[in-house]
């Protein structure tokens, strides 16, 4: 057994394991509150979760591991999570402790990840969420007897409930008490069943040894299985059903989207108003300069230009986040499993491409989960095509310019909500026809059946939600501030060179940012674009976004008001209404993210990939978007 340095200096290490749907993440958004960070692994795309908790004697370091339901590296998740638990990533140092997640509700195959993680000789707490429905729906549990059975700590909780949470923090404090100066690498036992030879047993034997021996220490905990949530079997009835449940995913869709453009109307009014004003107050004490224009006419005008829809890309947010706590999610992988069938596509590829509508970098790193080697790349590959929240701020800026606002479906979905609505079903349709012809040529293979633990529903925390909103609010504002803000400043000093007499600066046609649109603008022209929308679709690679920026940035600099409505004005007067469409087309296809081909490439493991991913979704979104301005 390797042994670590000295720990000295070094936070104490925790690290939270479980299957999905366990309770997991609202354990560790109880401890950690908001002192949470979220990062890659270095050299690995797989996101991880960390965050300090405060326990008697200074604060613990908590890691949230992805959901596993084994530590057979049967995926790269599986993977990581061993990896991270053997010490072999970061600095070599394993975790000082782990908090094994289990759902009481479900103990009986939860425990099946219990053995191989007891084996690595971490000190382990067994900690058993969902008490309070183990105790309403009839359920029973010998805490006690199973602590004992197993050889370690074990606590029955509530997680969301922060009271019920103290044996927990007892636990880290006094890990972080009896800390040792040392620390040695756990190594894997062996962990397989044998027959009496020593042979290692068949696949189906050794999970039904396994499965034995974790029906004793049910036994032997007196477990008792609680009985069925009829309230979840009612629900399903309806949500699961052939029919309905379509309906109600329909359903659930539209009023996303009506929430996007009516619903976060006022927090986008009250946004606006903030950037414009703090602009104006800003540009009122600065004097006339050279400093005064970078600041109001490049940054302002290009970041707040994007900021204020932080309320529409929140709004998406806060509906997936109620939707995966509530156990909606799930549901909706099965409804669309037979869709993802008829594309090639296993029911597993679900839940990745849905992510997708957020970002597409976690989905192609969720995508992890997917054990086929080829359905994980296919679904890495089609993922972009899913309308991601950087999309949100283009849509929602030409929408509102080129689209009338109206009822179509009543007072349940506006002619802006159903164009909206309109561009997410074309990326999935994109999605769908190159998931099925990628299936039926280079990445041919049989279809795995779809098998997925269904939770009961639960209601969602206020304070689970809110970290998850507060999260994503931070990353889309690093976001900002770092890509579109380094954007902004480029193209400002572009349209400052070069200077006229006496250092004044040139009009935008004639200025270094000017003649590189003139450069693209023959590429772009028989789309219905001019050299401003050009220079938007270049610096739209670093992210989709941008282009909201650079508009912004070319239209601020020669107007003194950069308000979105100003912005909206000034397309109208660039675009028509057919070359508006071709460049919503355009971003409905395009690959406009840098990052994403990033982590495509080392998902992946070589560029092929990237670049044929990069090509092909580039020579749709022209085609596609050809197509719109000539027909309109």
């Amino acid at each position: 057994m390797a042994s670590v340095p000295s720990l000295a200096g070094l936070p104490l290490r925790v690290a939270l394991v479980g299957p999905p749907n366990a309770g997991k993440s609202t354990l560790f958004n109880q401890l950690t509150g908001l002192r949470q960070r979220v990062a890659n692994y270095p050299g690995v795309t797989v996101e991880r979760r960390s965050g300090a908790a405060s326990v008697a004697g200074g604060l613990v370091d908590v890691i949230d591991l992805p959901g596993i339901h084994g530590l057979s590296p049967r995926s790269p998740d599986q993977t990581v999570t061993r990896d991270v638990l053997l010490g072999m990533m970061e600095d070599g140092r394993p975790p000082d402790a782990v908090v094994m997640v289990l759902d009481a509700t479900r103990l009986e195959t939860h425990l099946m990840i219990a053995e191989p993680v007891l084996a690595l000789g971490l000190r382990t707490l067994v900690v058993l969420t969902m008490a309070d429905e183990l105790d309403e729906r009839g359920g029973g549990l010998d805490v006690a007897g199973l602590a004992e059975k197993l050889g370690v700590e074990a606590v029955l909780v509530n997680a969301r409930d922060a009271s019920s949470l103290a044996p927990v923090r007892d636990f880290l404090a006094a890990v972080l008490a009896a800390r040792p100066e040392t620390q040695e690498c756990p190594v894997v036992a062996a962990m397989e069943p044998s027959d009496r030879r020593g042979r290692p047993l068949p696949l189906v034997d050794q999970f039904k040894a396994r499965r034995q021996r974790v029906q004793g220490i049910g036994r032997a905990a007196a477990f008792r299985p609680p009985a069925p949530s009829k309230a979840t079997q009612r629900i399903d009835a309806f949500v699961l059903h052939r029919l309905w449940g379509p309906v109600v995913f329909l359903a659930v869709v539209l009023v996303v989207f009506q929430a996007i453009f009516k619903g976060a109307v006022p927090l986008i009014d009250g946004t606006e108003a903030v950037v414009a004003g703090a602009g104006d107050l800003v540009g009122s004490v600065l004097p006339d300069g050279w400093f005064r224009s970078l600041l109001i006419e490049g940054i302002w005008a290009g970041v707040g230009s994007v900021v204020v829809f932080l309320p529409q890309i929140l709004t998406l947010f806060l509906f997936i986040a109620l939707m995966e706590d509530s156990g909606y999610m799930v549901r909706a992988a099965v409804v669309a499993d037979r869709l993802m069938q008829r594309a090639g596509l296993q029911g597993q590829s679900f839940l990745p491409l849905l992510s997708g509508y957020a970002c597409a970098v976690p989905a192609i790193m969720a995508a992890r989960t997917v054990e086929d080697e080829k359905d994980r790349i296919a679904t890495i590959f089609v993922t972009p095509f899913m309308t991601c929240s950087a999309r949100l701020p283009v849509y929602a800026l030409l929408i509102a310019a080129f689209i009338p606002e109206g009822p179509l479906l009543g007072p349940f979905l506006g002619q802006r909500a159903a164009t909206l609505l309109g561009l997410y079903a074309l990326g999935l349709g994109g999605a769908v026809l190159t998931a099925f012809l990628l299936k039926r040529s280079l990445l041919r293979n049989p279809t795995a059946p779809f098998v997925m633990e269904l939770p009961p529903y639960r209601l969602p925390t206020l304070r689970s939600v809110g970290a998850r909103l507060m999260g994503r609010a931070k990353v889309f504002l690093l976001r900002v501030g770092k890509i579109i803000m380094t954007v902004s400043v480029v193209l400002w000093l572009l349209a400052r060179f070069p200077a006229g007499p006496e250092g004044a600066a040139p009009t935008v046609e004639d200025s270094a940012l000017g003649a590189v649109g003139r450069f693209i603008e023959p590429a772009v022209e028989p789309l219905g674009f001019d050299w401003r929308i050009g220079i938007g679709l270049v610096t739209s690679l670093a992210a989709r976004e941008v282009i909201v920026g650079t508009l912004g940035t070319i239209y601020g600099v020669e107007s003194a008001d950069e308000s979105s409505l100003e912005l909206q004005e000034a397309l109208q007067g660039s675009l028509d209404v057919g070359a508006a469409v071709a460049l919503l087309v355009f971003f409905a296809f395009a690959l406009q993210c840098m990052s994403t081909v990033a982590v495509m490439r080392r998902e992946t493991g070589g560029w092929r990939w990237p670049a044929l991913q990069f090509g092909y979704m580039l020579a749709l979104a022209y085609g596609g978007a050809w197509v719109a301005n000539v027909l309109l």
